[in-house]
């Protein structure tokens, strides 16, 4: 009466599953330096923590006495498992079993892990290799007939956006599905060399008439720099440390509040070259990430989207303890200048604080948006206006710095000003409609057009109104509320962390984040 036998037959089943695609295509994934999917969740997770769910899913061959000859396990592997203690779900494609592609998956196994992790409120981790489940014409010939495409678990990613923290690693040649899979995440990360990421691959482009390289449609560094991905890391070993970082900072969803850590950094902290981090000379630039690693918690600063938007930086974080979302200019950029591609980066940075109740800090040194020709084509407004409508829309505690300048409208994005006006100003604050050296030209034209000397009049001019630019003469009509010494910038903003962690609100918002 015993289900021994049974029990031996579930053993001997795991175990073809385990074997993936066989031998031969796993010694493939490894010769193209890469690893296999039940090797990556070993690395990625807490040892030992895989709690693996559908491993019997796939296809099987029976013969005349219903005795299974053949079996392909299902390429998509899911299941629980925990990052630092804390429980997360996590799916990988298996390209060893016919490249991901749609014909050898158990498509409920996707839609189960989307859904898994939407319901249980857990994080999810995608591990993308292949076409993430999506289509292959020789699937018509497998299958015998063709399909109306749909994309499985659709509802359930998107849902996702908006409830659970979603990091999406792509890990191969990654394309269609897998690609909008990768993209339609909180942060997304690719590995140099052995990652590529197309809307369709190399000969299907060709086919269109565009002959190209993996490399040049497809490479890392191409949909980092476009926005496509947030980060691109040297090894897949890499890629699992950043997204374990990531999830560090982040609750379990929104129905959770980000943890704060046990302070390991003094948050009286001054650092007394901070009084000379922004030169006295307006067109210098400076280094912006030298003054937010000096102002936060010591090794706490993780920065996303580097190579994106270059005139925005955009950080996690910590402030005694608390996570924070960092924005901040980089005047090596543009001069901090927002572009259609910053203003992009912004509203989605925003977006993700506010998705998961991230209070955010902005060190600004904003002249406003770029002009010009090229501007005007990119709808720079167009972009610039989704971002001012994405900090207007946060509801988390929002702190600003002003470092140096403030200018135009996409200066006056630098705080919600609806809200209370959290916020100081260093001594070396610039702020107006417009920069006074460019704005002269414009509202002078007349004077300067009629002078015998043009360009004595026109310094004479900027002489005159130099004297009315200093922010002390601001702070004495309220308008700026607070000027510090810039030394004092982390007491106070520990300050603020602390402050406003109880005006924290676990719920999901009304303006959840988008891809």
């Amino acid at each position: 009466m015993s289900w021994e036998a049974d029990i031996e037959e579930l053993r001997r089943r795991e175990a073809l599953a385990r074997q993936m695609g066989g031998p031969d295509k796993v010694k493939r994934q490894h010769d193209a330096g890469r690893l296999t999917v039940r090797e990556r969740i070993d690395l990625l997770l807490d040892p030992g923590s895989f709690h693996e769910i559908g491993a019997l899913a796939g296809r099987a061959k029976y013969g005349a006495n219903g005795e299974m000859e053949a079996f392909q396990p299902a390429n998509f592997v899911f299941g629980r498992g925990q990052i630092e203690g804390r429980p997360v779900v996590v799916g990988g494609d298996d390209f060893t079993v016919r490249g991901g592609a749609a014909d050898a998956s158990i498509r409920g196994k996707q839609v189960q892990s989307e859904q898994m992790a939407n319901e249980l409120r857990i994080p999810l981790v995608r591990l993308i290799d292949g076409t993430g489940g999506g289509g292959s014409v020789k699937t018509i010939e497998i299958e015998g007939y063709t399909y109306v495409p749909a994309n499985p678990a659709w509802d359930w990613v998107v849902k996702n956006m908006g409830t659970v923290p979603v990091v999406a690693l792509g890990l191969g040649s990654v394309a269609g599905l897998g690609a909008a899979r990768l993209a339609t995440s909180h942060y997304s990360v690719m590995v140099e060399g052995i990652t590529h990421m197309f809307i369709a691959g190399p000969p299907v482009v060709a086919r269109a008439g565009q002959p190209v390289t993996k490399d040049e449609l497809g490479a890392a560094d191409i949909h980092a720099r476009a926005g496509a991905v947030d980060e691109v890391v040297e090894s897949e070993a890499d890629a699992f440390a950043r997204a374990r970082r990531f999830l560090s900072y982040l609750p379990p969803s929104v129905y959770e509040l980000p943890e704060r850590i046990a302070p390991a950094d003094d948050p009286a902290r001054r650092e007394a070259w901070l009084i000379e981090a922004v030169p006295r000379e307006r067109r210098k630039v400076y280094d912006m990430r030298r003054i937010l690693n000096a102002v936060v918690d010591r090794d706490s600063f993780f920065e996303m989207g580097r190579k994106f938007g270059g005139s925005v930086i955009t950080a996690l974080a910590r402030l005694d303890g608390w996570p924070v979302a960092v924005l901040a200019s980089d005047p090596y950029f543009y001069g901090g200048g927002w572009t259609a591609d910053a203003s992009d980066k912004v509203t989605r940075f925003v977006d993700l604080a506010n998705t998961f109740h991230l209070p955010i800090v902005h060190l600004v040194d904003v002249p406003g948006f770029i002009i010009g020709v090229e501007a005007e084509k990119a709808g720079t407004i167009r972009h610039g206006a989704r971002a001012l409508a994405a900090i207007y829309q946060a509801r988390v505690p929002f702190c600003s710095i002003i470092l140096r300048k403030v200018f135009g409208v996409a200066g006056a994005a630098h705080t919600p000003h609806h809200r209370l006006h959290y916020r100081y100003a260093w001594p070396s604050g610039d702020w107006g409609s417009l920069p006074v050296e460019g704005g002269i030209e414009a509202a002078y034209r007349a004077e300067l057009d009629t002078a015998p000397d043009r360009e004595k009049l026109r310094a004479e001019i900027e002489e005159r109104l130099n004297r009315y630019r200093s922010p002390f003469r601001t702070a004495e009509t309220f308008l700026i509320e607070e000027m510090v010494d810039p030394r004092d910038t982390r007491p106070l903003l520990c300050e603020f962390a602390n402050l406003v962690a109880k005006l924290r609100e676990p719920a999901p918002v009304a303006t959840a984040m988008r891809p």
